[in-house]
């Protein structure tokens, strides 16, 4: 085998056999779920991720402070966190293409728009699109909602989102500078601004539901909009946990101003994260 300062070997591990029987109970047990079972099996697999998440975190963590990776290591890790944020790109890229789809060119169509006017005039003669569709093609295909004004907490999460970004780049410089202080500081401050953002959008959630009427059952609107904010809010989540455990591991005195690639990971992710959130306030709630 190599050299480790040249390319790292990792022993045998059950990790990766341990994730794939996760990841089949979840989306298996998911789609059961829509059929009214299944909810056991993704109980199941959530807690069988949750497993595999420690424990391979765990020996990587271990790996990383034993002191076994090399320059080559770190590379890969740099670009396989490239490639993820890559994907998830793609991924709200396909959400944001739904949502103007359904803004731009459906519901225009259906209002007579482009060589659509004789379509409009057989089916919904009476149809007037606009945006955001509050009154259906169909009468009484949903059920009347008020939309969310976007001067209230959306603006508030918006602040404290941009607020985050400011306070974890503020926790990697003085990472990068030995100051292990104020390192914790930024981390509490982010975690502490994110946790609030997803309290004020469940919030929000209980808002739209209970009083404005506003449910995934009201129309392309309704779909679009918890379809954008719900994925949004869950990589908020799955952020903060990660800033959670970055906490954890600088307090115990993890990371050096040379090795610290998993904070800089969790930076980019928030970082990420915050520019979505920046356009959903934009695309969802204001325009």
């Amino acid at each position: 085998m190599a050299d480790a300062q040249t390319y790292y070997v990792p022993a045998q591990s059950k990790w990766p056999a341990v994730g794939a029987v996760a990841l089949f109970c979840i989306a298996f047990g998911a789609a059961t779920m829509i059929h009214g079972d299944g909810a056991w099996l993704f109980i199941v697999g959530l807690t069988i991720l949750t497993y595999f998440l420690f424990g391979w975190f765990r020996d990587m963590i271990n790996e990383s402070m034993g002191g076994v990776y090399s320059n080559q290591v770190g590379k890969s890790y740099r670009m396989g966190m490239v490639w993820f944020i890559g994907s998830e790109v793609m991924f709200f890229a396909a959400l944001f293409g739904a949502l103007f789809y359904a803004r731009e060119l459906a519901v225009p169509w259906l209002g007579g728009a482009g060589n659509n006017a004789m379509t409009h005039a057989i089916l919904y003669p009476d149809f007037i699109p606009s945006w955001p569709l509050m009154t259906p093609p169909e009468a009484g295909a949903f059920k009347p909602f008020q939309i969310i004004e976007p001067w209230g907490l959306p603006l508030i999460n918006t602040i404290l989102l941009v607020t985050s970004s400011f306070t974890i780049t503020w926790a990697h410089h003085a990472l990068k500078a030995g100051n292990r202080r104020n390192l914790i500081i930024g981390l509490i401050l982010t975690l502490g601004l994110g946790s609030t953002f997803l309290f004020f959008q469940a919030e929000e959630y209980m808002e739209a539901y209970n009083h404005l009427g506003l449910t995934l059952g009201s129309g392309i609107y309704g779909s679009t909009f918890f379809l954008l904010t719900g994925f949004h809010g869950m990589h908020v989540t799955l952020g903060s946990i990660m800033l959670l455990v970055m906490l954890i591991r600088s307090i115990k005195g993890h990371f050096t101003a040379e090795n610290h690639f998993a904070f800089e990971a969790t930076a980019w992710y928030w970082h990420f994260v915050d520019v979505v959130w920046l356009g959903l306030f934009i695309f969802v709630y204001i325009f």
